[in-house]
């Protein structure tokens, strides 16, 4: 049996959906899952929708209480985004994104959303993490869109920002953990995108890292996609990593 719980978040980056039921079947299915939770992005939903949600990952899957990361990355105007959050309540997502450079209005009432869809549903509230910058961006991208900053910097600005509005946490690359950590507090929710496992190739992440080093630092989460999904056996692939964090 597992001697803590697993980390791993596994990315099914793929608009085919038997494929998409099939991996998560392969990583997800067993008696004991090769991961902790599956995330389902926006070239997903926007495909499928929620009856794609409920095929892909049905409820058998889910009842071995597997995590559930729908990544929409909302962003839009308050009124808006907090109208995504009610209507993807129902489908019961462990974590769903916004971006937090929609501003603290936004986040606030997207955070409100949330509390009031889960209450009127009687199901657990979803927990929102904001998306700060993307770890395929570097300094010069961020200066190109009129940002003079290393991305470490507007990370923690936008990450401050997102706490004081409600967020349970943030998307953050793997060298801004630390950082997070002892600014935000133990309780901050981490998800940590950019992870690959030693032997990989980095494809088009800029900010990345292994597995157990981001979990040292603080990470709660790890989205991990291409390293198992591209495998010829997912499910050996992502045990081989859960092996290796200590979890399987």
């Amino acid at each position: 049996m597992p001697s803590r719980s697993n980390p791993v978040y596994c990315a099914i980056d793929t608009v085919d959906l038997p494929l998409a039921a099939r991996l998560i079947r392969s990583v997800a299915g067993g008696a004991i899952p090769a991961v902790g939770g599956i995330k389902l992005g926006l070239e997903f939903f926007l495909a499928h929708g929620a009856p794609g949600v409920r095929y892909a990952f049905p409820a058998p899957v889910r009842a071995t209480g597997i995590g559930f990361f729908l990544d929409l990355k909302l962003h839009d105007i308050p009124n808006t985004v907090a109208g995504g959050i009610r209507a993807v309540v129902e489908l019961e997502p462990t974590f769903v994104t916004i971006h937090t450079a929609g501003g603290a209005a936004m986040m606030k009432a997207a955070a409100e959303a949330a509390t009031s869809e889960a209450r009127r549903l009687g199901v657990a509230r979803p927990r929102l993490l904001g998306v700060t910058v993307l770890t395929s961006l570097d300094r010069s991208d961020l200066e190109a869109t009129g940002i003079p900053a290393e991305p470490a910097q507007q990370v923690l600005r936008l990450a401050s920002l997102a706490r004081e509005s409600g967020l349970d946490g943030v998307i953050c690359s793997p060298l801004e953990i630390a950082a997070l950590r002892k600014e935000c507090g133990k309780d901050f929710v981490l998800m940590v995108p950019g992870i690959r496992p030693v032997g990989t190739a980095s494809a088009d992440q800029k900010r990345v890292m292994a597995p157990g080093e981001a979990v040292a630092l603080g990470a709660n989460h790890l989205v991990i996609g291409r390293p198992i999904t591209d495998a010829a056996d997912p499910a050996l692939a992502a045990e081989a990593i859960a092996r290796d964090l200590g979890v399987l």
